[in-house]
């Protein structure tokens, strides 16, 4: 900053830049282990490569919190800087999603049932301006603000029998390289970067902008960011690579530490009452400037997938107000009515994760999720559902049908639904409590 600047303005622009910056530095604490250091056992082998996880989730894995047994992942990541890149699906006939993400983990596009259908295509994926032709037959084009961008896809299990035939479905995503797909020669690759190692400390230091300086190269400025990029430039976060926080004036770098320290302030606060993903996770017209939002869903949800595609919500109390609930000395219940079952198009479930850890919860019926696919669920005879949700399974046979197993302290329960339908988007349905059961 130039001699003239106090420290007024480079705390606030600090401050806003953390937010903003926020999903980009902890995507990149995904792309690190996953797509540049191949000794990590997360790696998935580069750039431009699938790894497919069809095995379902138990409490033994421990490196992913709020897993989901709903639909096992496919990670992918994919440079653009060279040329675009061709994502062929087959024909799949159980639900889907493959969702591009931005470097800013703003969503991109998706392809899966929801979006483009059942059918088999060829979807090309274009980074920031590129101007090429679109080549016959292909489904359809999505077009990325940032030249680096992940996927995170998802497919449905329908439990440990169907492993294999979702491995078989996982096996024919592919990606090629535009050049490959059209059989002509690759063009001459762009010189690979010095990616800086991920140190978890840098997201509440000034090397914070340090890392950023450096995502910025693969995302160029667009219009409605301009302001903030030009004043993120002027503390010297250009996307140079050059930036140093310790040629700061030491003024400047005291108002840096406070800024990121209001950031952090802010998005405490922000994070405090949201039972629900509405607003999350979306694309770049959806967050428009809500740069705060974004950033709440990437910490409490990284990835997660927009609430027309799945929306999840759960409980921060139980109904008497105990917060968060805790099945140590409490058994509870989960009542839908007749007719007030999660509305959902493809699918829906519950998954009971112990806290703080947010993990699975070990349990001797291995059951971590319940929902419309679990075999053996007994309704009601007026077609409604109840839930037993305690530590120890029910005795009587129709609440064991009906039992998701607690831990033996406090958790937190997921539900998720694929598809939402309009009431569940608009507030015409609504969650059930978690009732605290008498006995």
């Amino acid at each position: 900053m130039s001699a003239g600047d106090g420290a007024g303005p480079a705390r606030s622009t600090a401050a806003d830049a953390w937010i903003w910056g926020y999903p980009l530095l902890q995507n990149y604490r995904t792309m690190y282990p996953q797509a540049v250091d191949p000794d990590d056992p997360r790696s998935v082998g580069g750039f431009g490569r699938f790894r497919h996880y069809s095995q379902p989730f138990t409490p033994a894995n421990t490196d992913v919190v709020t897993p989901n047994n709903d639909t096992p992942y496919s990670w992918a990541w994919l440079d653009l800087r060279d040329e675009p890149w061709v994502v062929s699906v087959p024909a799949v006939d159980r639900y889907y999603v493959l969702p591009f993400h931005d470097l800013d983990t703003s969503y991109v596009g998706y392809i899966g049932t929801r979006t483009t259908g059942k059918e088999a295509g060829d979807h090309l994926v274009a980074g920031p301006g590129w101007r090429g032709q679109v080549p016959d037959g292909i489904s359809g084009v999505l077009r990325a603000d940032t030249f680096l961008v992940g996927i995170l896809g998802r497919t449905y299990l329908a439990g440990t029998e169907d492993v294999a035939a979702l491995r078989a479905v996982q096996e024919q995503y592919r990606l090629r390289p535009l050049s490959e797909f059209l059989d002509t020669a690759a063009p001459h690759p762009v010189g690979e970067p010095v990616w800086p190692v991920w140190r978890e400390e840098d997201l509440d230091s000034a090397e914070f902008f340090t890392l950023l300086d450096f995502l910025l190269q693969f995302f160029p400025v667009l219009d409605s960011e301009r302001d903030l990029r030009e004043r993120l430039a002027a503390l010297g976060v250009d996307g140079s690579g050059e930036f140093e926080p310790a040629a700061l004036k030491p003024e400047i770098q005291e108002a840096v530490r406070l800024g990121i320290a209001d950031a952090r302030e802010r998005l405490e606060k922000a994070k405090g009452g949201a039972a629900d993903s509405a607003g999350w996770f979306g694309t770049r017209a959806e967050h428009g400037d809500d740069y705060l939002t974004r950033a709440v869903g990437v910490d409490k949800g990284l990835y997660g997938l927009p609430s027309a595609e799945a929306w999840y919500a759960g409980w921060l109390e139980d109904d008497r107000g105990n917060r968060p609930p805790d099945a140590s000395a409490r058994d509870y219940t989960v009542h839908f009515p007749a007719g007030q079952l999660p509305p959902a198009r493809f699918f829906w479930s519950a998954t009971m994760y112990r806290l703080p850890e947010r993990l699975l919860v070990d349990n001797p019926a291995d059951r971590y999720s319940i929902g419309d696919r679990t075999p053996g669920l007994l309704y009601d005879e007026d077609g409604g559902l109840t839930l037993h949700v305690r530590k120890d399974r029910p005795e009587e046979p129709k609440q064991a049908a009906n039992w998701l197993p607690a831990p033996d302290g406090p958790f937190t329960i997921a539900v998720r639904v694929y598809g939402p339908e309009p009431s569940v988007l608009d507030g015409g349905w609504s969650m059930p409590t978690l009732a605290v059961h008498d006995h």
